[in-house]
């Protein structure tokens, strides 16, 4: 009795153990394919350069007040855009005072929330007092990460955290300098934020804390709208006004030069940048603030939204692909 009972606990034993052996299994090989479809955006975006053929491929009126726009993220089931509204510019002082080189100036920061056609369904304020400006912003896939600065350099600014699906907004924790962008690191759990231009990055935990600061190497263009690209990369797009020669207008006309940058969260080194040179209704380069990018297979769809509310067709969402060569 004793023995047929030992090998009935050894034969359960051995079935539990199969039975995990095939759980296992499948989860790994469910996360070699989690693993690959991560890496397909920056594996699609190293195969863009200066001759991809981008074409833009529809285009998405907005019908509602959206001021000067600055961000794009997409859940899925909502599109979500920040803005400033400028009630009082900033004004540039003759010398520096209390180490700003600016005013203030006066306005309202907004995290529009539409429909995926592009209709209003909420206007989310966001800001206190002299932080109005909300910049670049990023979807994690349960929250939408906003910073909220003050419209002038070396400042202050607000990161907020917006549940995608209820809309709670979160007020995380307060920095001190203008970060007008943020990317959530999956791989560390941790956010990182650029400064004004661009010129320097910082990582922080959770709770406010940072970790890490480290200058931006490059001097292309100005980042204005990131996200996250596993693993521990961020894909940037941006600007950068360039002062025309004096039979085309001199200092009083600029030229916009367009561009996208990848970075690694790791080296801290960026790893891939290309110009982009198309242009809005109202005459913008198409990568000047909000952007978002993503890739099927060596296919890269890539929304952008330059205009302001007030200028050319007012604000459209612009759609770009283009399809890549990729080695790998």
């Amino acid at each position: 009795m004793n023995t047929a009972r030992t090998r009935i606990i050894f034969t359960a034993a051995a079935a539990i153990l199969l039975a995990a052996s095939a759980i296992g299994g499948t989860a790994a090989a469910r996360a070699s394919v989690h693993h690959e479809t991560d890496n397909a955006l920056a594996d699609s975006f190293n195969g863009v350069d200066r001759n991809t053929n981008w074409q833009q491929t529809s285009k998405l009126k907005l019908n509602f007040p959206t001021y000067h726009t600055e961000g794009i993220a997409f859940s899925g089931d909502h599109i979500f855009l920040s803005a400033v509204q400028i009630i009082e510019p900033t004004v540039k002082f003759p010398a520096p005072q209390g180490g700003f080189d600016r005013t203030p100036g006066k306005g309202i920061g907004h995290l529009f929330v539409m429909d995926l056609d592009g209709n209003l369904q909420k206007d989310i304020t966001l800001g206190e007092g002299d932080m109005y400006h909300p910049g670049g912003i990023d979807f994690d896939g349960t929250n939408v990460w906003v910073p909220v600065a003050q419209y002038r350099p070396n400042s202050s600014a607000i990161i907020y955290r917006v549940d995608a699906t209820t809309l709670d907004v979160q007020k995380q924790f307060e920095v001190k300098d203008h970060f007008g962008g943020i990317v959530m690191d999956k791989q560390t759990g941790h956010l990182v934020g650029n400064t004004w231009g661009s010129r320097r990055f910082a990582e922080w935990d959770l709770q406010g804390k940072e970790l890490s600061t480290w200058d931006n190497p490059d001097f292309f263009i100005d980042y204005q709208d990131c996200q996250y690209v596993p693993n521990s990369r961020m894909l940037c797009d941006g600007i950068t006004n360039l002062p025309q020669t004096a039979a085309a207008g001199g200092n009083a006309v600029t030229y916009e030069l367009g561009g996208m940058a990848m970075i690694d969260l790791k080296s801290r080194n960026v790893v891939r940048e290309v110009p982009f040179q198309q242009w809005s209704t109202a005459g913008h380069v198409a990568t000047r603030n909000p952007f978002k990018m993503t890739a099927d297979g060596d296919r890269l769809t890539m929304k952008v939204a330059p205009d302001n509310g007030d200028e050319g067709n007012g604000t459209e969402i612009l759609t770009y692909e283009a399809t890549v060569s990729t080695t790998k």
